[in-house]
């Protein structure tokens, strides 16, 4: 031990300085539980909400802290470039005959959501816009970066520090990132003046929290939607056909079905936990409809994807599976690369 106590290792400097970082990324964790506990009117002095932490409850907050850098942080901005632009490109060519001052006109939903950042991309384009997000972690951190960093860069986060492998040097484990990278109220309203937006952008962006498949497949949202653009999302579904129905009922006749994405399914493995919340199917109430939680999972193959898709009622307009490159949340200084290819494509609506 002495021997890795010493330069060059300095083990125990580099402990010191891992457990510096969890401290930061604590400070992050504690300014959006303050937020929280205020948006949902929860007393902080109560006990009945405090409980013991689970392996569950933290594997969620690791991930979330992760895909804080990849939503808010300067450093992400090229995974986000590389799923976010093809998708927003696509929006603006189905919506062509409006001047962007009346892309307000336009209602889009963007199911899997988690921590908002391309419902924001969509709104400051000046589109009307809903977000949705079954996980109560994700909820949170959406809610605190959206509306209460009225400054950017406010917070250090450090995206790998409990991440011992494949580090080319210490230093990248110990890589800081300021978040949240731009202060989303000011750049909304900015891009509403510039736009010259009918609807100022504070009105044309809101977030659903539940499942997808429960509350897109009711009446009130039949045909409430000009576009749903789903993004690394659809390979969550247990069971893809609910999916597909909620989005041919929320969609309008015509409406763009924009997806961009792997095929990672989630319950491959046999499981059936929701994502988001840990639990199983047959751990939650007992009702007709469990959305995502629903038994039956099914894994298909891209080109089974596309034509259980136009089964129905859909049509695509553009389907490619060669041209993109992403990793997902990926720290581009490991020695460990994932890179994906994901599919793009763009479906319209033609017939219920």
């Amino acid at each position: 031990m002495e021997l890795l106590s010493s330069p060059p290792f300095n083990l125990p400097k580099t402990f010191r300085a891992v457990d510096d970082a969890i401290d930061k990324n604590a400070d992050i964790a504690d300014a959006v539980l303050t937020v929280a506990l205020d948006t949902y009117g929860v007393d902080p002095n109560a006990d009945d909400w405090k409980g013991a932490a689970t392996p569950a409850d933290m594997d969620k907050v690791r991930s979330t802290i992760r895909q804080l850098f990849r939503d808010w942080s300067a450093e992400g901005a090229e995974e986000r470039r590389v799923t976010f632009e093809p998708m927003l490109a696509a929006l603006n060519r189905a919506s062509a005959t409006l001047p962007p001052s009346k892309r307000c006109r336009l209602n889009v939903l963007v199911p899997g959501a988690g921590l908002g950042r391309l419902a924001f991309e969509v709104c400051r384009l000046g589109y009307t816009v809903e977000a949705n997000e079954i996980s109560y972690h994700q909820l949170m951190i959406s809610n605190w970066a959206l509306n209460h960093q009225p400054v950017p860069e406010r917070f250090e986060l450090f995206p790998w520090a409990l991440n011992f492998s494949n580090h080319l040097s210490r230093a990248n484990q110990l890589q800081k990132v300021m978040v949240p990278d731009v202060a989303p109220g000011v750049e909304l309203n900015s891009s509403s003046e510039e736009l010259e937006a009918e609807t100022h952008a504070f009105e044309r962006m809101s977030f659903s929290s539940g499942d997808f498949c429960v509350l897109y497949k009711g009446e009130q949202y039949k045909g409430a939607f000009d576009a749903v653009l789903t993004c690394f999302f659809i390979d969550t579904a247990p069971n893809l056909i609910a999916y597909i129905e909620t989005v041919a009922n929320c969609l309008e006749p015509g409406g763009a079905w924009i997806n961009m994405g792997p095929l990672l399914w989630h319950f491959e493995d046999g499981g059936n936990s929701k994502p988001g919340d840990g639990k199983t199917s047959d751990g939650g109430p007992d009702v007709a409809d469990k959305g995502i939680a629903e038994a039956g999972n099914f894994e298909l193959s891209q080109d089974e994807v596309v034509h259980l898709i136009e089964k129905f009622g859909f049509e695509f307009a553009h389907h490619d599976t060669q041209s993109y490159e992403a990793g997902y949340i990926q720290d581009t200084k490991s020695m460990l690369q994932d890179t994906y290819r994901p599919s793009f494509w763009v479906a319209r609506k033609v017939f219920q």
